[in-house]
């Protein structure tokens, strides 16, 4: 049985799941395969992703991590992710950071040697999260349903090795996306990526719009959807 949710739907700090033992972490699936998006995209990589998310999305497409998984230790889990022996491990959900053990198992990963991405909504805080990690930040736009659940201290805490992402649903999600890089001054800070969400915005289009800005916006597709279509799981 996956633990609950904590209470608040768009609490910000890091806690475990209720009835989450110390020291464990309930895991939708583990697996290798090619990272389809950030700035790393087509390296090997191991995918650790964790159970459960307090955001709704419109475009989400994994609802099957909201409630299945696995609760592991830390230990059972770095041993299963060293055992694959790729240098990329990446931590996703779901939202990772509903489990604050998730905190230990990257400062863990790190220790190992290992290149820790994270991949987060934006709308839990990233301060505690260990200074090797490069944080892959998601900007929930109007067209996501959920920017109000954007943490906005977040920005404060981005560094070079991070990446903001944002999907693009339409062209108001774009101008709000090129308002918010511009007031935040994000593209001298990081990179800045910005994705079409995918069945709803044409990926030439949202090309025309990056190119017509004039900013050096990065354009991002799922590369894991082109090879192997959006509905496959585990890749």
């Amino acid at each position: 049985m996956v633990p609950s949710l904590p209470s608040g739907r768009h609490d910000h700090r890091l806690k475990p799941l209720r009835g989450q033992r110390a020291g464990t972490l309930v895991v939708h699936e583990v697996y290798r395969s090619l990272q389809g998006e950030s700035t790393f995209a087509g390296l090997p990589c191991v995918f650790v992703r964790l159970t459960a998310c307090h955001l709704r999305c419109s475009y989400c497409d994994t609802p099957h991590a909201f409630h299945e998984g696995t609760t592991r230790t830390l230990d059972e889990l770095l041993t299963i992710v060293l055992a694959f022996e790729d240098e990329l491990v990446e931590i996703t959900g779901g939202e990772p950071l509903l489990q604050a053990d998730v905190l230990p198992l990257m400062t863990r990963l790190a220790d190992a040697g290992r290149t820790v991405l994270l991949e987060t909504s934006g709308g839990l805080d990233v301060a505690p999260v260990d200074s090797r990690v490069h944080i892959i930040l998601d900007l929930k736009t109007p067209g996501s349903g959920e920017e109000p659940a954007t943490l906005w201290s977040n920005l404060e805490h981005v560094k070079p090795t991070d990446e903001v992402k944002i999907v693009v649903c339409d062209r108001e999600d774009f101008d709000w996306a090129v308002a918010v890089v511009r007031q935040h001054d994000l593209t001298a800070r990081c990179s800045v990526l910005v994705s079409p969400a995918h069945g709803e915005l044409p990926p030439a289009e949202l090309a025309s719009w990056v190119l017509a800005s004039g900013m050096p916006l990065r354009l991002q597709l799922q590369l894991h959807k082109l090879l192997w279509g959006p509905e496959t799981r585990g890749v």
